[in-house]
């Protein structure tokens, strides 16, 4: 399993002799996880797993898969480099291990679920560079995902699972965790990968139950509302709302009736505080599309 480096530009300044020994491709950020703790402290994360599938995000040389393997029915490695897809398919018995060799975000969630008739459960140590992406294509195929315990770059995480009025909440702590409640677990230093990335990495747990009819707002509306809303940080709501396009009569009505302050700001409010407001202003039409 690997690790990448979190700047897409440049995972590392430059390649290694080790790096090459490693068969650590340097164009994409690979690192890979040597820490035989860590590996098991990922695969129990997900509980219990026997009769489950799991698909494993970017397995590299599998150390995680291994570990997964020997608990669940059967694991789905989605891996895009294709020497580690070939190196994968020797050392796994098919009927344990299916190698899918191609880019996560085409990969059908849906489909592989329907095939196996129960929710997956995922693993996945993310690629630096495309987390957001991969992110959003775990939340948009929910229905076919039951829980993901996920490694990622440590601020990624610090956002991910950020509170209201800390300086890292913003519009990927929201979207997150409409779609099920995260837990930071734990945090790895480079030395943990060979070779060892410039960042540290952070493992944590999302668990899907998506959250958009319980507080009574429409997924797509409801998340365009909260990057409109996210605009601009250091600005309050209202002067966010009245630059996507709201009027600023009635900008200030729907805060008041959301019983909020006038001058408050979007990083300052709850996910339950941000759904009321956007019902205030979701039927009155007032939300000018991006």
């Amino acid at each position: 399993m690997h690790a990448r480096d979190g700047s897409a530009a440049s995972p590392h300044s430059s390649a290694t002799i080790e790096e090459e020994r490693m068969g650590a491709k340097s164009k994409l950020g690979q690192n890979f996880l040597i820490d035989a703790q860590a590996v098991e402290r990922i695969a129990a994360a997900l509980g219990d797993l026997s009769g489950r599938t799991v698909a494993e995000i970017g397995p590299g040389k599998g150390a995680i898969t291994g570990a997964l393997a020997s608990r669940a029915a059967h694991v789905i490695a989605i891996e895009l480099d294709r020497e580690l897809a070939a190196a994968l398919r020797q050392s796994f018995a098919p009927e344990r291990v299916t190698v899918a060799e191609q880019d996560v975000l085409g990969f059908d969630f849906a489909a592989a679920a329907a095939q196996t008739g129960a929710r997956l459960a995922v693993a996945g140590n993310l690629p630096y560079y495309i987390t957001s992406p991969i992110l959003l294509k775990l939340a948009a195929s929910h229905a076919a995902l039951d829980a993901a315990v996920l490694m990622v770059q440590r601020e990624v995480a610090d956002r991910v699972t950020a509170a209201p009025g800390s300086r890292d909440y913003g519009v990927l702590s929201v979207t997150v965790q409409m779609y099920g409640p995260v837990e930071r677990l734990f945090t790895l230093p480079p030395s943990a990968f060979s070779p060892p990335p410039e960042v540290h990495s952070t493992v944590f747990r999302w668990r899907f139950a998506p959250r958009f009819a319980e507080l009574g707002v429409e997924e797509e509306g409801f998340l365009r509302f909260v990057r409109l809303a996210f605009a601009q940080k250091r600005k309050t709501l209202a002067n966010n709302l009245r630059a996507a396009g709201v009027s600023p009569a009635e900008a200030a009505k729907a805060i008041s009736l959301a019983g909020l302050d006038a001058r408050v700001r979007a990083e300052e409010l709850p996910i339950e505080k941000l759904t009321a407001l956007w019902r205030r202003l979701a039927p009155a039409g007032t939300m000018q599309p991006e």
